[in-house]
């Protein structure tokens, strides 16, 4: 059995053995996991949680390291979750991205850990909430969050992150796909990298052009910037950190970012529920109230609805 509070009050002082034990407990799903997220709760709320999604070969991880180098010289604490697609035989992650951040690996005010997706859609893994809840509570003034590089699938890291980053390229489709729904619609800030490529300006104007064409906005309302980056050489990452921070400042004085983080502990909950549902639900394979229920359906007694309608009612009690 780990010693939470101990371990907590080390990740506290900025120790990253303790951070990392604590994110794998939550990996694991470990038996102490509620334990865990019972003392960090008091803890939380301080972070600003950034996502960063993009089209694969957008330049995503050179993106986030280059964020982390200006928070850094600003003098922030900064955790990095570089969540990667899963090996289907180990279930670990293919690529680490820590390899393309190496040169943040000796700085003990950043924390890097690459997570593995573990057959979840969407972009993120099933964990990350927790897992941005440690850096938080870890002291972490900025969590970056980058997400594997699905495409137009990718849109969960608009639940998770109090700003979101869409990145794009000139040359990588993503003109055309400016004109679809998905993921070029939930950006609070648009950053074209590799903008020293034949393109980049068209790309930025079809973005401007989709933005013009979106919902109505009042007077007041976030418009979403257009940033253009070189970020392998660090060019324009300094405005993309301003685009942030007037984004964070938009939302603190419209009590946007409250909304945000509530409807997020929201669907943190839901999932959780939902989760713990499903293994009840699991467990009953073979059991006699499922069985029951299925050969009533078969004899046309009942039908599926209903017969799930009596099944939660079993395992809620109600």
């Amino acid at each position: 059995m780990v010693d939470v509070p101990a371990l907590v009050a080390q990740a506290r002082e900025g120790r990253p053995r303790a951070v990392a034990r604590l994110i794998s407990l939550v990996e694991g799903a470990s038996p102490q996991l509620r334990e865990v997220m019972a003392a960090l709760a008091p803890l939380t709320g301080g972070a600003y949680v950034v996502g960063l999604t993009g089209s694969p070969g957008v330049g995503k991880s050179t993106s986030t390291s280059a964020l982390v180098s200006a928070y850094r010289r600003a003098g922030k604490r900064v955790g990095v979750l570089a969540v990667d697609p899963s090996s289907p035989f180990s279930g670990g992650a293919l690529l680490g991205d820590r390899v393309r951040m190496s040169e943040h690996a000796s700085d003990p005010g950043v924390y890097i850990r690459s997570m593995a997706t573990r057959g979840h859609l969407g972009g993120l893994a099933w964990a990350a909430p927790q897992a941005i809840r440690v850096l938080d509570a870890a002291g972490c003034d900025v969590v970056l969050v980058e997400t594997v590089g699905v495409g137009q699938s990718e849109v969960e890291i608009a639940s998770q992150a109090d700003t979101s980053v869409v990145l794009l390229a000139p040359g990588m489709g993503d003109g055309i796909q400016a004109a679809k729904a998905g993921i070029l619609e939930i950006g609070d800030v648009y950053v074209v990298n590799k903008a020293d490529r034949d393109g980049a300006d068209a790309t930025a104007r079809e973005l401007n052009h989709m933005l013009g064409l979106g919902e109505a906005r009042a007077p007041g309302d976030w418009r979403p910037p257009i940033v253009k980056t070189v970020a392998a050489r660090g060019e324009g990452v300094d405005e993309v950190v301003e685009a942030l921070e007037k984004h964070r400042a938009w939302m603190e004085e419209h009590g946007v970012l409250t909304e945000r983080r509530v409807k997020r502990a929201a669907h943190e909950v839901e999932t959780i529920a939902v989760t713990a549902l499903r293994e009840r639900i699991g467990d009953l394979h073979g059991d006699r109230r499922l069985g029951a229920l299925a050969e009533r359906i078969v004899a046309g007694g009942t039908d599926p609805y209903a017969a799930a309608d009596e099944l939660v009612a079993g395992l809620t009690g109600n």
